[in-house]
């Protein structure tokens, strides 16, 4: 599935953990993140994070329950990213779960433990050393290169892609490759896809443009790291190339996107060139009409106001937050729309209306679907199958290859794509707490 990333490597006493991921999506995946872990924190080595995404970092918190008291690995982007990340889960957890999995206390110990590595800066735990490279996913995120050594002080390279990038990305810097490695763990999210040929802006104009003349609501359900972001940029754009009227007025409605802007607003060394000479001139994030909305109050009085607008809201998969409330008051009216930008996980509100549902159950309510959906698959933040292939491709002496953090159809099409192309024979597809010896 593509949720719940996580991966313990062991040898002999040293014990890695790569990444802890939330479980989202449906009710039956979200129930996997009560269950008991397989191993004691406590007597883990470390712990290295890829990126801030909640799929991949939303239980390290549980870490300190058990135990754990040793060193997290991340890049600093990434660092600024978890905190907010995870302060925001602590917060909907408190007020929509009976039994949150933890507080805001907990994010506050695991944050103590967080150590900071560049790009290219190596470090070691135990027998094993490690090298961050830039994943070109959002900012901040990291593939990990990865040397083991053996008794015989022969080492093996390992490489985890964590999420790729869909390269060139509009806002951070192309994904790295790692020069060889022997095992590839790789994600495989878009493994039997090919991202189309779109051009975004044109089709952001053009519902803009509908819902401006029909004085309708366009709802975009967003993850707040990076794909809010990178919407920011494009109605910038839209903006200032008058193709979308300035009063129109675009609403940033999470409190998490606002604050994880900020933090993209004081990273200009991880922009791309183009980014890079854009933010020296202006905000390449601020427009007249964005509305940053902190509070649940101000939430919930954007129904009341008249006239065309543009809400950008998270959860990216309408899993919660506060774009299923404004579903549940906009997707009833003709004048309106919803754009998909991203991953929408198997089970999700998001994937349901997404794939034609007409009737869903909104708060227990009941809600007819009169808007029109529609969606952008270029904007995913995730390379294609073309993209991974091409990726690995460019890894010298690749002998193995784990397939994970994508749904099995997707994983089985990447695995046949993989030996018909380059001829690595071994092509693996682990199913959940497999162990393997690489």
């Amino acid at each position: 599935m593509v949720t719940g990333s996580s991966y313990l490597l062991t040898q002999d006493t040293t014990r890695v953990l790569l990444d802890m991921g939330m479980f989202q999506g449906s009710i039956e995946e979200s129930r996997l993140n009560h269950e008991s872990l397989d191993f004691r924190p406590s007597e883990l080595s470390g712990v290295i994070l890829t990126h801030a995404h909640l799929d991949h970092c939303g239980r390290l918190p549980l870490l300190v329950h058990g135990g754990f008291s040793r060193d997290i690995y991340m890049t600093e982007a990434t660092e600024k990213l978890l905190e907010i990340s995870l302060m925001d889960a602590a917060h909907l957890a408190k007020e929509n779960q009976s039994k949150p999995m933890f507080d805001e206390e907990d994010v506050v110990r695991l944050m103590s433990l967080v150590r900071v590595v560049g790009y290219g800066e190596k470090f070691s735990l135990g027998t094993m050393s490690f090298n961050f490279l830039d994943a070109g996913h959002i900012l901040g995120s990291a593939s990990v290169e990865i040397k083991v050594k053996s008794e015989k002080d022969k080492v093996k390279s390992i490489v985890f892609s964590g999420d790729l990038g869909n390269s060139p990305q509009d806002l951070i810097k192309p994904t790295e490759v790692p020069k060889e490695a022997e095992v590839v763990i790789m994600e495989s999210t878009y493994g039997d896809k090919i991202h189309p040929e779109e051009d975004v802006e044109a089709l952001l104009a053009d519902e803009v443009k509908r819902i401006e003349e029909e004085g309708g609501t366009l709802l975009i359900p967003a993850f707040s790291l990076e794909r809010t972001q990178e919407l920011l940029h494009r109605f910038d754009h839209l903006k200032k190339k008058k193709k979308m009227k300035d009063a129109t007025p675009v609403y940033l409605d999470s409190p998490m996107a606002i604050r994880a802007t900020e933090v993209f607003e004081g990273s200009e060394e991880l922009f791309n060139e183009e980014l890079e000479n854009h933010s020296k001139m202006d905000d390449p994030f601020e427009f007249p009409g964005l509305v940053r909305v902190e509070h649940g109050w101000q939430s919930r009085k954007i129904k009341d106001q008249l006239g065309a607008k543009v809400i950008i809201a998270g959860a990216g998969m309408m899993t919660g937050g506060r774009i299923v409330f404004h579903a549940r008051d906009f997707l009833v009216e003709e004048k309106n729309s919803i754009m998909f930008v991203g991953f929408q996980g198997e089970g999700s509100l998001g994937r349901r209306i997404q794939e034609g549902e007409k009737k869903v159950v909104i708060e227990d309510a009941t809600i007819e679907i009169k808007a029109r959906v529609r969606e952008i698959r270029a904007m995913s933040a995730h390379a294609d199958q073309v993209g991974l292939v091409s990726w690995l491709s460019k890894i010298d002496g690749v002998k193995k290859v784990f397939l994970t953090h994508g749904e099995d159809i997707p994983r089985l099409s990447l695995s046949r794509k993989i030996k018909d192309d380059l001829g690595i024979e071994e092509v693996m597809v682990p199913k959940m707490r497999q162990e393997v010896e690489v």
